[in-house]
């Protein structure tokens, strides 16, 4: 089948704004890969643009050498590998009886879920009633506030409203209850959209915030990325800012920059594994009655 000329010019283009978009996306992680391996002088006065000036591996050895930040490290992969799973799981479970006709309320719960996708709780409420219940520094308050996603929900069930009946008329003929028909025959089904929604979550949890900055007090608590912006907003409580490299100032500069792919690399190398999942996944966003 021959590609007409508007086709090809709109395909043109097409590529040419996906190039320049990826472009943009790539080049500041590039440049902070550069800036972390060059000497501090060349840094400091931003010199450095896709490739390390004056190349040292002095940030990245201060960086793995620091226990405090590995400490972090580890509290981030421990909320977003239990979190990512508990997830799943209840949205899943959450999911499945929404998407079942013979489930009577699953009309009137489907509405208060899509309201709470339009209004947020305000933020006092959410503090009080976290504190409450006895999650004040603690890592499941970091998990279980956030634990289903109304969208990400929705977007399960959508998918299991598109698996044909004649899977559940078959299974019950073969004395199927709901949880082997969930466990045994929807979820193998439903790996595209389960890889989806796992790397929204996953993702999510890995650059926990705003939660940890409200409930976490303990430092040794501290997820990854509170622990960076205590590098930036408050580099004088830092100990590795003040480094002396030979006749060199080792300023903050190179630190930050290896500080911040330390932190962004391990969630990115999740997202090859889950590519042909995601790409098919992706496209499952619409909704259904």
């Amino acid at each position: 089948m021959k590609t007409s000329m508007g086709e090809k010019v709109f395909n043109f283009f097409n590529y040419t704004f996906l190039i320049l978009a990826a472009t943009t996306m790539v080049l500041p992680l590039i440049n902070l890969l550069a800036v972390s391996f060059s000497g501090p002088i060349p840094a400091e006065s931003m010199k450095v643009f896709l490739i390390p000036v004056e190349f040292t591996t002095a940030a990245w050895e201060e960086v793995l050498n620091n226990k405090v930040l590995w400490q972090s490290f580890g509290v981030t992969v421990l909320i977003t590998i239990m979190g990512t799973f508990l997830s799943l799981l209840f949205t899943v479970l959450t999911a499945f009886p929404l998407s079942r006709k013979e489930f009577l309320l699953r009309k009137p719960i489907m509405f208060a879920i899509v309201i709470t996708m339009i209004f947020n709780a305000p933020m006092i409420p959410f503090f009080l009633t976290v504190r409450t219940v006895g999650l004040m520094d603690s890592i499941w308050s970091l998990i279980i506030p956030g634990l289903i996603s109304a969208f990400n929900m929705v977007i399960v069930r959508t998918f299991f409203l598109g698996i044909p009946s004649d899977l559940d008329d078959a299974a019950r003929i073969d004395g199927c209850h709901d949880f082997r028909l969930l466990f045994q025959i929807y979820l193998p089904l439903s790996k595209p959209v389960l890889a989806t929604i796992g790397l929204f979550y996953a993702a999510g949890y890995w650059n926990t915030f705003k939660t940890a900055l409200l409930f976490i007090r303990n430092q040794k608590l501290w997820p990854l990325q509170l622990r960076l912006r205590s590098y930036f907003v408050e580099p004088e409580d830092i100990a590795v800012v003040d480094l002396v490299m030979g006749d060199y100032n080792f300023n903050t500069t190179t630190l930050k920059a290896a500080t911040i792919i330390f932190a962004v690399v391990p969630i990115l190398l999740v997202y090859p594994y889950l590519q042909k999942y995601f790409v098919k996944g992706a496209q499952l966003g619409s909704l259904k009655g």
